[in-house]
């Protein structure tokens, strides 16, 4: 999955187009948008992303057509209450800062590409100089110590794998949501009628063969989740057998807590998998939202995915990156 606002920024890299980077590098009460929201703002008055809309969003524009005629970044500060937002209805209370950067594109295409593919963890921001760069690069070449004055820092995650066994009506429900969610989604089954690209979004890879061939694929290198929803126990069972013995993150399977423990039981007496294995796998998958239609069952299943998502990856590789942010951030005096 690509990120459309880098993609955006490498595009306009390639066109030498010049555009303005709008970053939210710090909030402080309720505000429409958090850390890390991102607007470009074109000389034409476009705008792609946004830091909030209604009045916020269009005085920033203003400052960043400023920025962009001058050629000099500036930061903004700004109290979103009644005389700031009363007509736009932004009157949270909070206060919102961040930067303008003109001229963003001039970081390079392959840099911004590199940010919109998110083929590995990557973490970049704006130096005090209003520079834009690589951290993780400048950190190796010893020249960035946490002394240095960053403005900015993020760290981008890439993409997680779902596979998902199984081509029937809840996985073409599943997937679509998936894909919308930022995760890179394959599709395995054994009844090619059901493997098709009418069922399923284009950004998703389907495999279709017998499933002795299919379970022999290797896992991805990066962080993967399996979702079993074949068209029955023996085959959900069949893949089971399987993929508990892959390192995904996070396994789900559908069917109710009686499958799941004659399933499980059948496993551990003939030592198919251990106790401890067949632990982390959620069966039934998905939260409890009383799901009754097929929609519903995979909102609930994604939800679950989402959650185990933030807690596995995105918490425990963003965890120190968000203290090192709260400790160089401070508003400034009003």
């Amino acid at each position: 999955m690509k990120d459309s606002l880098f993609q955006a920024l490498a595009q306009a890299a390639s066109r030498t187009e010049h555009v303005a980077l709008g970053i939210i590098s710090g909030t402080k009460g309720s505000s429409p948008q958090k850390i890390g929201a991102k607007a470009l703002f074109y000389a034409d008055g476009r705008i792609q992303g946004t830091l909030g809309g209604g009045c916020l969003e269009a005085e920033i524009q203003h400052r960043a057509i400023e920025c962009l005629r001058t050629g000099k970044p500036a930061e903004f500060d700004l109290v979103l209450d009644h005389d700031f937002g009363w007509d736009d209805g932004l009157i949270c209370g909070g206060r919102v800062h961040g930067l303008i950067l003109p001229n963003a594109e001039r970081a390079g295409e392959p840099f911004w590409k590199a940010l919109a593919d998110r083929a590995a963890f990557l973490t970049w921001g704006v130096a005090g100089d209003y520079s834009i760069r690589f951290l993780e690069r400048e950190k190796t070449e010893k020249t960035d110590s946490p002394s240095e004055d960053i403005r900015y820092r993020e760290t981008l995650h890439p993409s997680c794998d779902l596979w998902i066994a199984g081509a029937g009506h809840i996985a073409q429900a599943v997937a679509p949501l998936a894909v919308q969610l930022d995760f890179k989604v394959t599709v395995f089954d054994d009844r090619p009628a059901l493997v098709n690209s009418q069922s399923f979004p284009s950004e998703t890879v389907l495999k279709t063969d017998v499933w002795e061939e299919l379970l022999a694929t290797p896992l991805p290198q990066g962080p993967a989740f399996g979702l079993i929803v074949t068209r029955g126990h023996r085959h959900d069972a069949l893949v089971l057998q399987n993929w508990v013995h892959k390192p995904f993150l996070f396994l789900g399977m559908i069917g109710s807590s009686r499958k799941a423990r004659i399933i499980f039981e059948h496993f551990t007496e003939d030592k198919i998998a251990t106790a401890e294995q067949l632990a982390k796998v959620s069966c039934p998958v998905g939260i409890k939202i009383r799901s009754q239609s097929v929609a519903e069952i995979a909102v609930s299943i994604m939800a679950q995915f989402i959650d185990k998502r933030a807690e596995l990856v995105y918490h425990r590789e963003s965890r120190a990156e968000t203290k090192s942010a709260q400790n160089t951030f401070a508003f400034p005096n009003p």
